[in-house]
C-alpha cells in the first residue's frame, strides 16, 4: 500500500513539472527563437543532403544500366 502512494505521490510530481515546463516556455526570448531559425536551417540543410545523395543514388543505378 505504501509502494501504490509512493508511485501516485511520484507520477503527480512528474505531471506537475513536465506541465510547469510546458508554461515556462511560451514566453520565447531572441536566443530562443535564433535557436529555433538554426534548428530550421540545419534540417533544410539535411533534407537538401538527403534529396541530394538519392540523386546520386539514382544516376549510379542508371549509369550501371
Amino acid at each position: 500500500m505504501k509502494m501504490t502512494m509512493l508511485r501516485k505521490l511520484g507520477l503527480a510530481a512528474l505531471m506537475a513539472m513536465t506541465l510547469g515546463g510546458v508554461a515556462a516556455c511560451d514566453d520565447q526570448g531572441p536566443a530562443e527563437e535564433a535557436g529555433e531559425n538554426i534548428d530550421d536551417a540545419m534540417e533544410d540543410a539535411g533534407e537538401g543532403m538527403e534529396e541530394l545523395g538519392e540523386d546520386i543514388q539514382e544516376s549510379a543505378e542508371e549509369a550501371q544500366n
